[in-house]
């Protein structure tokens, strides 16, 4: 088994497990302390692995625009938390509205692959689109 499909695995545990404690915490605490109790947790547990590394006299590489990406994820992964935020304290059910966040996201990242990586399409990448489309569909 490929070592990438164990840690997508646990990414995907992860990702459920954010928007399910994000729906519980969606109207028992402003939107904005949610955002920044979020971003404490990653600041710090960031702040923790880059610590560990370094005591490990790990090598920390940078390369050109790895700095501008990073910043994008944290950027993107801000707003997706405030959108999850407004979805769910606007009353949404979880288990509608991430399926279709989700599935959104996922159709919009799977183009840009194929337009702007030059990612292949071919009948794989078809029938899994179609197969996680006809899931939520």
């Amino acid at each position: 088994m490929m070592r990438w499909v164990i840690f997508a695995g646990f990414t995907a545990l992860a990702l459920a497990a954010a928007d399910f404690m994000v729906k519980l915490a969606a109207g028992k605490l402003s939107n904005s302390l949610g955002l920044l109790l979020y971003g404490s947790c990653s600041f710090f547990i960031g702040l923790a692995w880059v610590l560990w590394e370094q005591s490990r006299g790990e090598l920390l590489p940078v390369q050109p625009g790895g700095i501008a990406a990073a910043i994008g994820v944290g950027l993107a992964f801000t707003l997706v938390t405030i959108g999850l935020y407004l979805t769910f304290g606007a009353g949404a059910p979880v288990s509608v509205a991430s399926p279709v966040i989700r599935l959104a996201g996922l159709l919009i990242v799977s183009l840009a692959g194929l337009v702007l990586l030059d990612e292949p399409f071919n009948v794989r990448y078809l029938a899994g689109v179609l197969l996680a489309v006809s899931g939520v569909g």
